[in-house]
């Protein structure tokens, strides 16, 4: 995982405001189409990347001021991430696609924990139903 951790990092360091407008503009959508993952062996993406898109609205239109920058920046980068078609595995590669959209959403999650527990409590979540798990 630290691989996985570095490539968020590097990643998240390359989002820029016009990034994050682009994002927002696209998110509605994208909320639909991450409803619509369902891969056994990653039951919690959908919810993971759901999780993360409602903190990246909340922040960025100021309903919530608590989120660090680079919690927000790495849960942007994972958006764009799993959004992508073609990443490290081609969602297209069957039972594994989803595989590295898993891996990048956790590294997130993982990296951010206490900041995305505190995101939870706030907006009423239990953080324990979101998990980094796969």
């Amino acid at each position: 995982m630290p691989e996985i951790a570095e490539f968020v990092n590097r990643g998240s360091a390359l989002i820029t405001p016009s990034m994050v407008e682009k994002v927002l503009r696209h998110l509605p959508q994208w909320k639909l189409e991450f409803t619509q993952i369902h891969e056994p062996l990653f039951p919690h993406l959908a919810d993971q990347l759901e999780f993360l898109a409602d903190a990246v609205e909340d922040t960025a239109e100021g309903a919530y001021k608590e989120l660090p920058y680079v919690a927000f920046a790495q849960a942007v980068f994972a958006l764009i991430y799993s959004h992508k078609k073609v990443g490290i595995i081609p969602d297209s590669v069957l039972s594994l696609g989803r595989a590295d959209d898993s891996s990048v959403v956790r590294a997130v999650l993982i990296q951010n924990e206490k900041a995305f527990a505190v995101y939870a409590a706030a907006q009423n979540r239990d953080w324990s139903q979101i998990t980094s798990q796969p």
